[in-house]
């Protein structure tokens, strides 16, 4: 399938995840044609399209300041993606949608609530879900633990002493496709770093494929570091682009609430070529 010439569009990047944006809040960009996973597929290609993790549509809503509708790499539809979050909250911002001031965001996992810290989005996140300290998949050696959470999207969470062991790659398959998880999961390999909090390296479910960042994946992580007594209720992941994300949890009503904060900047704008 080709992609016509002369859509406009933002790469951005989110501590290394990086994203193509489309602003399709009218139809003046027509941009509802590549709204399907084939073309989402031709946009991500490396070497061939213009290359990212995933595609983001930044949308008008009746209720909230705006909405993101969200595909993985592989066409997918995600229901959440916290790097992608934050950099919706930042190109709203440049494009006049919101201020510095708090804001509402729809999304397939539900609305969020954002706001700018010293000019770094941060989001709040939905309670995380079926937090489970200690899950029924085996661990090999070198893994001293393997949590599962659901932060807007399921995650493996694998407690290990050095990242720079681990196949991602190869091991992160294995456990994500592993058929005991009803919907796959992603799987973070987190290890203590530090004064730097923690080192996270993350598999990704839809990109298939090792990310430089995951945003739900430092939140999961954070979760179960803090569930396994390991870390207080501030968290700083040290991703693989070399970039921190923060992530700040809560209890109330018997539900750990997250907060993620990190950077998201504007790499460049540009239209399409035919692809």
């Amino acid at each position: 399938m080709s992609i016509p010439a002369g859509h406009a569009f933002y790469k951005m990047s989110g501590s290394g995840n990086d994203f193509v944006f489309f602003d399709a809040r009218s139809d003046t960009g027509a941009v509802h044609d590549l709204d399907n996973p084939e073309s989402v597929r031709t946009i991500c290609a490396t070497g061939t399209g213009i290359g990212a993790d995933g595609v983001v549509f930044l949308q008008s809503d009746t209720y909230q300041a705006f909405r993101i509708r969200y595909f993985n790499r592989d066409g997918s539809l995600g229901e959440l993606c916290g790097n992608a979050s934050l950099c919706s909250m930042r190109l709203a911002r440049e494009l006049g949608v919101i201020g510095d001031g708090q804001c509402h965001f729809e999304t397939d996992a539900g609305a969020m609530t954002g706001h700018f810290r010293d000019g770094v989005p941060e989001i709040d996140l939905q309670a995380v879900r079926e937090l489970t300290q200690e899950s029924v998949l085996e661990r090999q050696p070198g893994e001293h633990r393997i949590g599962f959470a659901d932060a807007g999207v399921p995650h493996l969470v694998v407690l290990v002493d050095d990242t720079a062991d681990i196949d991602v790659v190869g091991r992160g398959r294995t456990l994500r496709m592993d058929r005991r998880l009803k919907a796959g999961a992603n799987v973070n390999f987190v290890a203590p770093a530090g004064p730097d909090g923690f080192i996270i390296r993350t598999y990704e479910r839809g990109v298939e494929a090792e990310t430089l960042a995951c945003g739900t994946g430092a939140v999961a992580s954070a979760a179960l570091l803090e569930a396994w007594g390991l870390a207080g209720q501030v968290v700083r992941l040290r991703t693989k682009s070399g970039r921190i994300l923060t992530v700040t949890l809560k209890h109330r009503d018997g539900q750990v609430w997250p907060s993620l904060c990190g950077e998201a900047r504007i790499v460049y704008q540009g239209r399409t070529a035919e692809l």
